[in-house]
């Protein structure tokens, strides 16, 4: 397949490392292009992001061929089979390797500054790039891992050349690909979009990719069962949080939803905490008929947005944040139906792509919180069921997002759809909840 862009390529590449999850892994990002496909890694996994700085050692005439690499910590890496072919002896090479050392030292300065690199004894090292053809620069940079004591050193790319696997696994102990072709090509021919990224788009995703405290939580809630049952969750509290936005999410998701996580980061970035919670239990989850009924059993699953809204306003790191729902598809119509039911704890509420229509319109007519509705103009069933249900919200917006289809998977969209979040969530968590005429944007 082709990527659209890297930030793609990073998401279906974290879904292949989901093993690695337990192991509280740290994602090390190949300086620059490899930094963005690194982010949506540590993202899903909820892991520890960094980068690794490396260069690559070019051949005199032809700094293209790379006959090895140089990484930051003094890593080095020769193709000494490629040595002969260029007519270079071993003090020449090291001559060519100082060389690069001045640049490799400059950009380390760039990116880190004063910041050591990461402390990685004992642990899993996960280094990602955009792509991979011979491997020197991440060959380079799994020594350094090594030497900064990383206990198990993983490559993980979008696209990796078959041919170079068998070598990659002399210095990794795992190498993880979506598309591992043969015949392999120039890197930039796996992407629709590859520009060139930036030193500044680097320290951007650095600063994204720093993340506060995750705490794992159990909500618990009413149930007609012996025993009150529990929802997993989790909760990230940035300092000086302004609100808490929850997220709901649709039916066959859970809270490790990538689309979510991915929109959680930048809230939390943006100053709000986060809850992603579970609506079903991991045995209400188990795949049979009965999860499917479940999946879409709106006054079920409300209630368990009610439960971890009563939760949230007790929990003493929550109670006092304005809070507010940020719903996808069937997740967004029990996000609403909660609103209806705790007009006094839910400021604001926005639905991604959401089912307001399996909202009865007396319920929907109960919400007080500010509503936005964002849908994607290609998924037009969903956007007319939006648009029918604008008369029953007493403060709601519709904004349409320009070529989107539901999932928000084409280039740019689902940012957008985090940028308009933001600024409703922004606007309202912290005001009052005062109502105007619904209306379409």
């Amino acid at each position: 397949m082709v990527f659209r862009d890297r930030e793609q390529g990073g998401r279906l590449l974290a879904e292949q490392l989901e093993w690695y999850r337990a192991s509280h892994p740290m994602v090390l990002g190949l300086a620059r292009g490899g930094v963005p496909v690194a982010l949506e890694v540590a993202r899903f996994l909820g892991a520890d992001l960094d980068l690794i700085v490396a260069r690559k050692i070019g051949a005199p005439g032809s700094p293209e061929y790379a006959i090895g690499a140089i990484a930051e910590g003094g890593a080095v890496y020769v193709r000494r089979e490629s040595l002969p072919e260029v007519g270079l002896t071993d003090d020449e090479v090291a001559a060519l390797a100082e060389r690069e050392g001045a640049e490799l030292a400059r950009r380390v300065r760039f990116y880190r500054g004063d910041r050591p690199m990461p402390d990685l004894e004992g642990r899993t090292a996960i280094i990602v790039d955009d792509g991979v053809a011979t491997g020197a620069t991440a060959r380079a940079a799994a020594r350094s891992a090594r030497l900064r004591g990383a206990a198990r050193v993983v490559l993980a790319a979008p696209v990796i050349a078959a041919a170079s696997v068998p070598e990659l696994k002399l210095d990794f102990d795992d190498v993880v690909a979506v598309e591992l072709p043969s015949p392999f090509f120039a890197v930039g021919r796996w992407y629709a979009r590859f520009e060139q990224v930036s030193g500044e788009e680097v320290l951007r995703c650095l600063r994204l990719g720093r993340r506060p405290e995750r705490e794992t939580e159990k909500i618990p809630f009413d149930s007609f069962r012996p025993r009150a049952g529990v929802l997993d969750a989790d909760l990230v509290v940035p300092a000086g949080a302004r609100g808490l936005v929850m997220f709901v999410h649709g039916s066959g998701s859970t809270r490790r939803s990538p689309r979510n996580r991915l929109v959680a980061s930048e809230m939390q970035g943006a100053g709000f905490a986060t809850l992603l919670f579970d609506l079903l239990t991991p045995a209400e989850a188990a795949e049979d008929e009965s999860t499917a009924r479940l999946r879409f059993d709106i006054p079920l699953l409300t209630a368990r947005v009610s439960a971890a809204t009563r939760w949230a306003s007790a929990h003493a790191r929550t109670r006092e944040l304005p809070a507010g729902y940020f719903g996808a598809s069937t997740g967004a119509a029990a996000a609403l139906a909660s609103a209806a039911e705790n007009p006094e704890l839910v400021a604001a509420v926005v639905s991604r792509g959401g089912r307001p229509d399996l909202v009865p319109a007396a319920t929907l007519a109960r919400v007080r919180a500010p509503v936005l509705l964002l849908v994607g103009s290609r998924d037009e069933e969903v956007l007319r069921l939006n648009r029918s249900v604008l008369r029953h919200l007493a403060n709601a917006r519709l904004a349409v997002v320009p070529g989107a289809t539901h999932l928000f998977e084409e280039p740019g969209a689902l940012e957008e759809v985090t940028r308009l979040a933001a600024g409703w969530f922004s606007g309202h968590l912290a005001a009052s909840t005062s109502r105007g005429p619904s209306r379409e944007a």
